[in-house]
């Protein structure tokens, strides 16, 4: 009889934990997601800034599955409940039993409640939805400026990024980059576009190197981008950000970055959590005491060997998931599996156009053109190998007949 592996959530972590799996046989593979598509969120930067389409950052889930020959099936629902006892999860139409059950939600961005209108008057990037809104905003107002037409009552427009982390930034450098090639089109008026990154750290990246944050923060500069740290937003309405210090600024959209929290399918299953709904797991990444019920990537706080968290990135959860899999197959056949142990490989950040600025081992440092095409290899590799799928997908679906 074949082993019943579910896996709810069709994003980093949940797909690579699928191909590493996959290679096993008498393996029965489910993946739920309430998404009919995966989203390249790291690339959530270039789209809303216009510089990708939509098919640059998503790809069909259903075929992606169909990639593996029968192997793997696609629940298109948003699971609801997780019953450890029963050994089932539970969608809105359905319950699936599991032998194993990996849970890879991800994380949604995080609008404090003690900003006061901060949900209801800015965007995040974490759902395609909001990055679309917020790309809509974006080109229509570079289509007004086009068109010399008044903005609000002013001339000048500014667009604030309230986050200065890795998103924050890479959204901030790619749409000042935009708008000085749209220099050439608008003229003068580009001038009065400006990009506002608001943090409350005393740094933009906290937490990353001296060398990513110096280079990065004078690529900023050199771009345009106005910086604000140990900058405290206490409320913003439709038009004006409030700070603590009694400052204001203008504005006419903002994008929030600042901080996330577990999915909602982490607040409805049990297990012990941060104070940002995560789940805390044992030294094997299973949760709740259990010993098949995995959660990997950023519904998770994910610890290296010396107990440093890890960030919340693409790199995190798919080193999880390689993880995971492999726990799996050793409980399968009986082998002893060692503690999680990561660590940051390298991190890379896109700094508008063909610019990025990087790091690689601790030791490889990178920038401007020679670090934008590392990312670049980085990204297409991966985007390669999930339109491998998708083609053998297409061609299943042909044959198939369905």
């Amino acid at each position: 009889m074949s082993t019943k592996v579910v896996v709810i959530g069709g994003g980093y972590g949940g797909l690579r934990a699928i191909e590493f799996l996959a290679k096993h046989k008498d393996l029965d593979i489910t993946l739920i997601d309430k998404n009919p598509y995966h989203y390249l969120q790291t690339e959530a930067y270039g789209y809303i800034a216009g510089r990708f389409d939509i098919h640059d950052i998503a790809i069909d889930l259903d075929k992606w599955c169909r990639g593996f020959k029968k192997r793997v099936d696609f629940l298109y629902e948003k699971a609801t409940a997780v019953d450890y006892e029963k050994q089932t999860v539970t969608t809105e139409k359905k319950e699936i039993s599991y032998d194993y059950l990996i849970i890879a939600t991800g994380a949604q961005t995080n609008f404090f409640s003690f900003i006061e209108g901060l949900r209801e008057n800015s965007y995040g990037v974490k759902k395609l939805m909001r990055a679309y809104n917020f790309r809509k905003e974006f080109e229509n107002l570079i289509y007004k400026k086009l068109e010399n037409e008044e903005i609000s009552g002013t001339d000048e427009i500014n667009l604030a990024i309230g986050g200065a982390g890795l998103s924050g930034v890479e959204v901030a450098a790619e749409m000042a980059h935009v708008i000085e090639i749209y220099s050439k089109t608008l003229g003068e008026r580009a001038k009065k576009i400006k990009i506002y990154l608001i943090d409350a750290s005393d740094t933009i990246l906290p937490g990353m190197s001296r060398f990513i944050i110096e280079k990065t923060h004078k690529r900023l500069q050199n771009v345009g981008v106005n910086i604000l740290t140990g900058a405290f937003i206490e409320k913003l309405d439709k038009t004006t950000i409030y700070f603590k210090n009694g400052d204001t600024l203008n504005y006419h959209f903002m994008v929030f970055t600042g901080g996330i929290k577990a999915s909602t399918l982490n607040e409805n299953t049990q297990g012990e959590k941060n104070r940002i709904e995560q789940f805390i797991p044992n030294k094997e990444l299973n949760i709740n005491g259990t010993k098949n019920v995995f959660a990997i990537g950023d519904c998770v706080e994910l610890k290296d060997i010396h107990g440093k968290i890890l960030p919340p990135t693409a790199q995190t959860a798919e080193k999880s998931a390689e993880y995971v899999a492999n726990v799996i197959i050793d409980r399968i056949t009986g082998r002893t599996s060692k503690p999680f142990d990561a660590d940051v490989s390298g991190m890379f950040v896109a700094l508008g156009g063909k610019y990025a600025v990087g790091e690689m081992f601790g030791f490889l440092k990178v920038k401007g053109y020679t670090a934008y095409l590392l990312k670049k290899a980085i990204t297409y590799a991966y985007f390669l190998g999930l339109h491998f799928r998708i083609n053998a997908g297409y061609k299943n679906r042909i044959k198939g007949g369905s």
